[in-house]
C-alpha cells in the first residue's frame, strides 16, 4: 500500500496560485485515475483537477475558497501499490505515520520573487498535515515552522506550539487594535469612522442588488487595467460582404456533411485577418517597457459569450497554419468547450490578436477594449442589407448589398492612426474581394 501525493498542477507560465471552488470527492471515497476530484479557478480559467491514480482519497488539505500555491500537495490518495517505509526515529509509531508528504516552498502572490524550487528533503507526516488542516495552518506557515525532529522535520509538538503562539499573537493584535481605535476617537470627537472602510451605501426606491460573481469581478478588473494601460484609439470602416454571405449560404450544408463541422462567418473573417496581419506584423505585437515585441506566431483570440452573460477569449494557436476547414473546427470546438466550461488553461493563453463578433447580438458597430497585453482588437458588426452605390463598367448603379461595419481599437503607444486605418482598410478589402467560386 502506498500514499500518492496530488499536487496543484501548473496552470500557465504566469499563474502561481489557484482557488479551490468545490471538492467533487470526500476523504474515504474511491477514486479512479483521471477522474475529476475538485474544481479550481485561476484569474484566467476554471478547471478540474483529476486523480493521478486508482485508490482511496485519504486526506484533503485545503478547503473551499482556499488559495493554493502551484506545486503544493492538495490531497493524498491511498493505492494498492507497495512502497518502501521511511523510518521515523524521533516519534512514536502511534503519533507519526511512516508515509510522508512531499511539499514545495511557496511565496505569497504579492511577493516580488517567484517561488523557489521544490525542496526534496522536507517532509510532513500525515499527523502533522491533519493538524495543520484542522487548525487552518497554510503551507507557507507550515514551511516556516522550525522543526525539532530528525533532519529538521516538523513534529506534532512543533506544530502545536506554533498554533498556540499564533493564538496568543492574534489576541495581542486584537487588543492593540482596540487600544488604537480608542485613541483615535479620543483625539477627534468628530471622527465618524475609525478606519478607511466606506460606510454602506443606502439605496432609495425599488432596487435589486446583484453580487458580482468571481468571473465578472475578474473581467471588470481586466477591463479597467486595459484602459489604464493603453491609450485607446478606435477606427471604423465598412465592407461589402455579399460574396461571403452568398458563398456560405451555397456551401454550408455540403460543408457540414463533408467536414463534420459547421461553417460560420468567424473562420472566414479569421482567414482574412491572418492575411492582413502578415502584411502588417506590427499589429501582432505587445509592449514590454520601452521594447516592442513583435509576435511571429499568429494566435487569434475569439471573444465568446457564456450562458451567464460573462465573456471569455479562447485562442486559436498558429491560425496562419490552418486552412478554412481547420479554422472552422477550432472555432466550433473552442466555442462549445467555453459554453460547457470545458476549456483548459492553455486554451486561453498566449493570444496575440483578438476578434470579437458583436454582430451576433445585433450591434452594428462598437468600440472594443484591448485584451492586454495585445495592442489591437477587431470588432465585426451585424451584416445588414442596404442599398449602396455599385460601380460597374456600364456606370454606377444602386443595388441591395450585404454590408458590415468593422471597428478596431488599438494601442496608440505603438499603433499610429495611419497604420490602424491602413490595416482596417486592408481587412475590408480582403472581405470584399472574397472569391465566390472558391472551394473550401
Amino acid at each position: 500500500m502506498a500514499i500518492v501525493d496530488l499536487v496543484m498542477p501548473k496552470m500557465g507560465e504566469s499563474i502561481m496560485e489557484a482557488t479551490v471552488l468545490k471538492w467533487l470527492k470526500n476523504p474515504g471515497d474511491k477514486v479512479q485515475q483521471d477522474e475529476p476530484l475538485l474544481e479550481i479557478a485561476t484569474d484566467k480559467v476554471d478547471s478540474d483537477v483529476p486523480s493521478i491514480a486508482d485508490g482511496i482519497l485519504e486526506n484533503v488539505f485545503f478547503d473551499v475558497n482556499d488559495i493554493v500555491p502551484i506545486g503544493a500537495v492538495i490531497a493524498t490518495i491511498r493505492t494498492e501499490t507497495k512502497q518502501p517505509e521511511i523510518i521515523n526515529t524521533t516519534s512514536s509509531p502511534a503519533e507519526e505515520a511512516r508515509e510522508f508528504i512531499h511539499t514545495s516552498e511557496y511565496q505569497p502572490s504579492n511577493s516580488t520573487e517567484r517561488p523557489s524550487n521544490f525542496k526534496v528533503n522536507k517532509f510532513y507526516s500525515p499527523l502533522v498535515m491533519n493538524i495543520a488542516a484542522n487548525e487552518n495552518v497554510s503551507m507557507s506557515e507550515l514551511e516556516n515552522i522550525p522543526g525539532t525532529g530528525n533532519e529538521g522535520r516538523v513534529t506534532k509538538n512543533d506544530i502545536l506550539e506554533f498554533i498556540e503562539q499564533r493564538k496568543q499573537f492574534k489576541t495581542q493584535s486584537s487588543k492593540i487594535k482596540v487600544h488604537n481605535t480608542v485613541e483615535i476617537v479620543q483625539q477627534d470627537k468628530q471622527e465618524v469612522s475609525v478606519d478607511n472602510n466606506p460606510l454602506p451605501t443606502v439605496y432609495s426606491g425599488n432596487v435589486e442588488i446583484i453580487e458580482m460573481d468571481r468571473m465578472r469581478k475578474l473581467i471588470a478588473d481586466h477591463m479597467v487595467r486595459s484602459k489604464q494601460t493603453s491609450p485607446h484609439v478606435t477606427s471604423f470602416s465598412e465592407a461589402d460582404v455579399t460574396n461571403i454571405v452568398l458563398w456560405r449560404e451555397k456551401v454550408k450544408k455540403e460543408f457540414e456533411k463533408r467536414e463534420g463541422t459547421r461553417i460560420t462567418f468567424t473562420p472566414l473573417f479569421m482567414e482574412a485577418l491572418v492575411r492582413c496581419i502578415k502584411k502588417y506584423p506590427l499589429i501582432n505585437s505587445s509592449l514590454e517597457g520601452d521594447k516592442i515585441v513583435i509576435k511571429k506566431d499568429i494566435n487569434l483570440g475569439m471573444a465568446t459569450a457564456l450562458a451567464g452573460g460573462n465573456l471569455i477569449v479562447p485562442v486559436i494557436r498558429n491560425a496562419d497554419q490552418l486552412n478554412l476547414v481547420g479554422l472552422a473546427r477550432q472555432v466550433n470546438t473552442l466555442a462549445d468547450n467555453a459554453r460547457n466550461n470545458k476549456l483548459r488553461p492553455e486554451d486561453i493563453q498566449d493570444g496575440t490578436f483578438t476578434l470579437t463578433n458583436i454582430g451576433t447580438f445585433g450591434s452594428l458597430m462598437g468600440t472594443p477594449i484591448i485584451n492586454q497585453p495585445q495592442v489591437a482588437i477587431l470588432a465585426v458588426g451585424a451584416i445588414k442589407k442596404r442599398p449602396v452605390v455599385v460601380e460597374t463598367p456600364m456606370g454606377d448603379s444602386i443595388a441591395i448589398r450585404h454590408m458590415m461595419y468593422l471597428s478596431m481599437s488599438y494601442d496608440h503607444r505603438i499603433i499610429d492612426g495611419s497604420l490602424g486605418s491602413t490595416f482596417l482598410t486592408a481587412m475590408a478589402n480582403e472581405l470584399e474581394n472574397f472569391d465566390p467560386n472558391r472551394d473550401y
